[in-house]
């Protein structure tokens, strides 16, 4: 469980900063800058932020789910494993504007949320 608890923190490291700053690789000069005036945005770089503020959403509510399951010792790695994975799967969703799947992957993810919750109580 604790390695899925790094590698959703390592999602965060990519979602959060890395592919927000991937899209931003022709706007250096704000990038070094103090960030008082940020450039226009592309409908990408909207969808990545919005997508990006659903994960912050969700991971505190993971986080604490597999911390409680490693502290009661109930195994849940394998609905924590499926949470991570779709999620990983709804970052190209939302990107690429797929609606559908997406909102399905999401529907998922919190299904995933709600049965480790039942697990621990």
């Amino acid at each position: 469980m604790s390695l899925l608890i790094v590698a959703a923190l390592v999602l965060v490291l990519f979602q959060l900063w890395l592919l927000p700053a991937s899209l931003l690789l022709k706007h250096t000069d704000y990038l070094a800058s103090s960030r008082d005036n940020p450039p226009p945005q592309s409908q990408l770089q909207q969808r990545v932020t919005r997508a990006g503020a659903n994960l912050q959403e969700s991971l505190p509510a993971y986080l604490a789910l597999c911390l409680l399951a490693m502290i009661q010792g109930v195994d849940l790695s394998t609905v924590a494993l499926s949470w991570l994975v779709l999620r990983i799967v709804y970052i190209p969703c939302y990107l690429f504007g797929v609606h559908h799947m997406r909102s399905l992957v999401w529907v998922g993810s919190l299904g995933c949320l709600i049965y480790m919750a039942v697990k621990l109580v």
